[in-house]
């Protein structure tokens, strides 16, 4: 991408947010823009998967603190493309290189180390070395994954076939079936051509000639079609730390697309989709459970074993006169954090009604009906809704 590209791309726009939003809104726009314009959910429409590559490009820059706050001074500071004057400017024409401010001032006036720095953190392009042939970061590779309840919360080994854009292993990456590329007259071996847009700017493209690689195949490889990349497809064991949650995006230094010319390998992005369990719930770093008692339970109290995760069975002691709906906490028992500890299972009380009474139990009941036939446990209500 060229300064200019970078400088005009309204990246709140993209991800549909406002400029103050803050990292949550910006995750929550991004994987639901992700899920709806993935290629795996848009077999075939091309306009989808330019859309989702869009997308990954802002959450790249805008989901990353650092590069945000990079990409928002260029922004304030360049406007859409252009140079904003300071105040009492007026009409003034500004008649500079943009290079004198990207690449570095020289002769220790000016800017020092240039914007150059500032933009080489988002491209990987430096601000002094730009004027030679500069190594190729490998692109980042997204992927998901979908994990069973019990893998989400203890972790697992996944393995994940990945394809991305790889050096062409029939020209080892030159572009030359005989391996001798010779450097592009063009840009002369930079892989970018300046262009001027008028009043003293010169912005940067990538080279036509070359498309940016600043190499040019003589004998073009029949594999690659001489731009040295090729089609390849790998399968990873790729380890899912414990306590992920249902959507998370997990991020992979380096196990991304390799790199070019000696460049490092991009980064690869799980995300995570987890099953729901038949029994066990979530809440953050805590699990839940719902647990039936009978009557004589939640009135006279008692032990009451509680399944886990897992694990063996807990026993929580049920104290007399125990409400429906009431959760008790089983410590240690839930998710696993980032520190290594552990959340804890919430347990709540369901006051099972049995459907068919045996008629002893009938009695029983009955006999108990007329012992507080005196008590109306709707009392309070009705003299509240009264007050109200």
């Amino acid at each position: 991408m060229s300064t200019k590209d970078f400088i005009e791309k309204d990246y709140y726009k993209v991800l549909g947010v406002p400029k103050d939003a803050t990292e949550a809104e910006i995750k929550k726009a991004y994987r639901k823009l992700a899920r709806e314009f993935h290629p795996d959910a848009n077999k075939g429409n091309a306009k989808a998967e330019e859309r989702f590559k869009e997308i990954s490009e802002a959450n790249d820059v805008l989901g990353d603190p650092k590069k945000r706050k990079e990409y928002d001074e260029a922004r304030a500071l360049f406007g859409n493309g252009g140079f904003r004057p300071g105040p009492g400017a007026g009409g003034a024409t500004f008649n500079f290189d943009l290079g004198d401010l990207f690449g570095g001032a020289q002769g220790g006036g000016g800017f020092g180390g240039g914007l150059g720095d500032v933009f080489g953190g988002l491209f990987n392009r430096g601000g002094a070395g730009a004027t030679r042939t500069q190594p190729r970061r490998g692109q980042d590779i997204e992927s998901e994954v979908t994990l069973s309840f019990t893998e989400a919360i203890e972790g697992a080994t996944v393995p994940l076939r990945m394809s991305s854009q790889a050096p062409c292993k029939a020209c080892s990456g030159t572009g030359d079936k005989n391996g001798t590329p010779r450097v592009c007259p063009t840009c002369v071996g930079t892989g970018q051509v300046a262009r001027g847009s008028g009043g003293g700017f010169s912005l940067t493209d990538p080279c036509p000639d070359c498309k940016g690689r600043g190499l040019i195949a003589e004998h073009p490889c029949e594999i690659c079609k001489g731009s040295g990349r090729a089609k390849s497809s790998r399968t990873m064991q790729v380890r899912i730390p414990a306590g992920v949650s249902d959507g998370q995006r997990i991020r992979l230094r380096g196990k991304g697309a390799p790199g070019e010319r000696g460049g490092p390998a991009g980064d690869l992005y799980v995300v995570v989709h987890v099953k729901e369990h038949p029994v066990f719930g979530r809440k953050g770093d805590n699990l839940t459970v719902t647990v039936p008692v009978t009557f004589a339970e939640a009135a006279l109290g008692g032990e009451v074993r509680v399944p886990t995760l897992g694990g063996p069975a807990v026993t929580l002691k049920l104290p007399p006169g125990t409400p429906n709906g009431r959760t008790m906490r089983a410590r240690g028992k839930g998710a696993v954090r980032k520190d290594g500890t552990r959340g804890d299972l919430l347990v709540t009380v369901e006051v099972s009604v049995p459907k068919d009474l045996s008629g002893k139990a009938r009695e029983a009941l009955e006999a108990y009906r007329e012992a507080t036939a005196g008590e109306d446990p709707r009392a309070e209500l009705f003299q509240a809704a009264k007050g109200a």
